[in-house]
């Protein structure tokens, strides 16, 4: 039976006008008559008959150490803008950082905005962080994040599976001296593709020892300079090292050549994301490629989908990736 905005009258006890105008999201009507409305409507059921008229890319700050400067997230943005144009959605940009007075009634805003449907960008997202998205009165899809509590409908890195195919191709190579140069900032992209390699390495009667796990920062600048305090404290290194990403990658090359390694004769370096820069470092960077601008397009098709008819199921998708090899690695 469809919900009427007399129904929703009559539980809340506000007028019908007052209801109309806070499901129209129309100036006049207090926040919190305005919430109790809406979260009545959604308990029945209700449903506007608007059109969704435009994709509102959402890009979650935490900290900006992953989000900001980065040569990844252009081309998922890219392939956002892209595919909406193709489907005759304008798209609209939402910064929201967790550490603005104004967060929480920012994030209401945009959730309870029935014109729009949210793409999510996730990256630098905590399980903590997930809750205010929970109540949105909007169609939401996550983009390359992550939650192991809160089902959200997600696109996103296959990440253990391609820090497996990373591993396995050191092992191809003849290492077993492999270790880790993993972001200080632990993301849930990082942290699972930690497991990937834990799990070759387990698989194989082998562990990642601690003296060869080098903990820097996510920036190139950081990445460096972590890498050479790393350096400073370490008699012995591992023959190849796996880095949660490029940008971690670059950086601690640098700083391994600066201390007199060469790269890949004295140690081997995989990356992962396949930035531009990757393929002009000294040696070119071994990565794995992620179908970036792919994931943005994805992103809005699953979207549109979700839009047209009644949502049934959630679904995480995980795009796989590639593996680049180049110059970075050597034969063991």
């Amino acid at each position: 039976m469809k919900v009427s905005i007399k129904k929703i009258s009559e539980l809340t006890g506000f007028s019908p006008a007052t209801v109309s105008n806070a499901l129209n999201h129309k100036k006049g009507v207090n926040r919190e008559t305005s919430k109790k409305i809406l979260k009545t409507a959604v308990e029945l059921g209700y449903r506007t008959e608007e059109k969704i008229k435009k994709i509102c890319f959402v890009i979650f700050r935490r900290n900006g150490l992953i989000i900001d400067d980065s040569p990844f997230h252009p081309a998922v943005i890219e392939g956002v803008e892209h595919q909406a144009k193709e489907m005759g959605f304008e798209t609209v940009f939402c910064h929201v950082d967790i550490n603005d007075l104004g967060y929480q009634d920012r994030i209401e805003e945009i959730l309870a905005d029935t014109e729009s449907a949210v793409v999510l960008l996730g990256t630098e997202m905590m399980e903590e962080d997930f809750e205010p998205f929970l109540c949105a009165q909007n169609k939401v899809i996550l983009l390359d994040g992550w939650s192991d509590r809160h089902f959200f409908n997600s696109v996103l890195i296959s990440n253990t599976d391609s820090a497996v195919k990373a591993a396995e191709y050191l092992l191809h190579k003849g290492h077993r001296d492999i270790g880790y140069i993993q972001g200080d900032f632990r993301i849930q992209a990082f942290k699972y593709r930690e497991i990937g390699l834990q799990r070759v390495l387990s698989r194989e009667g082998m562990s990642l020892k601690p003296e060869y796990v080098a903990t820097v920062g996510t920036r190139i600048e950081t990445a460096y300079e972590g890498m050479k305090r790393y350096l400073d404290k370490s008699p012995e290194l591992p023959t190849a090292f796996f880095a949660d990403n490029d940008t971690i990658a670059i950086g601690a090359m640098r700083a391994l050549e600066e201390y007199g390694y060469n790269i890949p004769e004295d140690v081997s370096i995989i990356g992962f994301d396949n930035i531009s820069f990757g393929a002009i470092s000294d040696p070119p960077l071994t990565t794995i490629n992620v179908y970036k601008q792919e994931m943005g397009e994805l992103a809005v098709r699953q979207l549109a989908l979700a839009m047209e008819e009644p949502e049934k199921v959630k679904m995480k998708i995980q795009v796989c990736t590639d593996f680049v090899e180049r110059g970075s690695v050597r034969e063991v």
